[in-house]
C-alpha cells in the first residue's frame, strides 16, 4: 500500500513544504560558504528561519487537514535531520570548537535510526518525538541561527552555545536509548494497516 500510494501521498501540502525545506539545503550551504559581508550571513540565517517557519507550519496542517501519511512520517524528520547537520557541518568550518557537536549529533542520528528501523521490524514503532528531542532541537536551530547572523561573536558565546547544545543532545540521546531498550510507553504496536503499509 505504501509502494502503491507514494505519488499521491508526495504530492500534499505538508510533504511540499518538507521537499522546499530540503531544496533550501545546498541555497543555504552556497550562500553560507561564500559569504562575505553582513548581507550575505543574513540572507543564510533567514533561509534557515524559513525553514524552521515552515517545519512548524507542516506539521500543523497535515494534522488539521487530515494530510497525515507514511512518508510524511519519514520525510518531515528526515528534511530536519539533513537541514541540522548540514548547519552544523557548514559552521564547524569556521567554529573547529563544534566538532564534538557534529560527532554527538551524528551518533545520536544514528543510533535513532538503527533503534527505529530493529522496533518497526518489531511490529512497534515510536509515535512521535520525545520531548527532549523537540527542546533539544529548537534550542540547536535558534543558537546556530545566531552562529549564522552574527559571524563575529565572541569565543565565549560559542563555547557557551557548544555546551548548552552539547548538554541538550546529550539528554535526548540518553532519553531516546531508554525509551528504546525499555520499550517505553511512546514505542506502540502498529495497527493492522500500519503493518501492511510497512511490509
Amino acid at each position: 500500500m505504501f509502494i502503491k500510494d507514494w505519488k499521491k501521498d508526495l504530492f500534499t501540502i505538508p510533504n511540499m513544504l518538507s521537499l522546499f525545506r530540503l531544496l533550501l539545503i545546498p541555497v543555504y550551504i552556497v550562500i553560507y560558504l561564500n559569504a562575505d559581508a553582513d548581507i550575505d550571513y543574513y540572507i543564510a540565517g533567514g533561509i534557515l528561519a524559513v525553514s524552521c517557519l515552515t517545519d512548524m507550519i507542516d506539521g500543523q496542517i497535515a494534522r488539521h487537514f487530515n494530510m497525515i501519511s507514511t512518508i510524511g512520517k519519514i520525510l518531515d524528520p528526515f528534511a530536519d535531520k539533513i537541514t541540522q547537520f548540514s548547519l552544523i557541518v557548514c559552521l564547524t568550518l569556521e567554529y573547529p570548537i563544534l566538532l564534538p557537536l557534529v560527532i554527538l549529533f551524528f551518533i545520536k542520528e544514528v543510533f535513532q535510526l538503527v533503534a527505529g528501523l530493529l522496533t518497526l521490524r518489531k511490529g512497534q514503532m515510536l509515535t512521535g518525538a520525545l520531548i527532549t528531542g523537540k527542546i533539544s532541537t529548537a534550542v540547536l536551530f535558534v543558537s546556530l541561527i545566531i552562529l549564522v547572523m552574527f559571524p563575529n561573536i565572541g569565543p565565549v558565546a560559542v563555547n557557551i552555545i557548544m555546551v548548552v547544545d552539547g548538554i541538550l543532545l546529550l539528554i535526548s540521546f540518553l532519553h531516546y536509548a531508554i525509551t528504546y531498550f525499555t520499550h517505553g510507553k511512546m514505542i506502540q504496536e502498529l495497527n493492522p494497516t500500519e503493518k501492511e503499509e510497512n511490509t
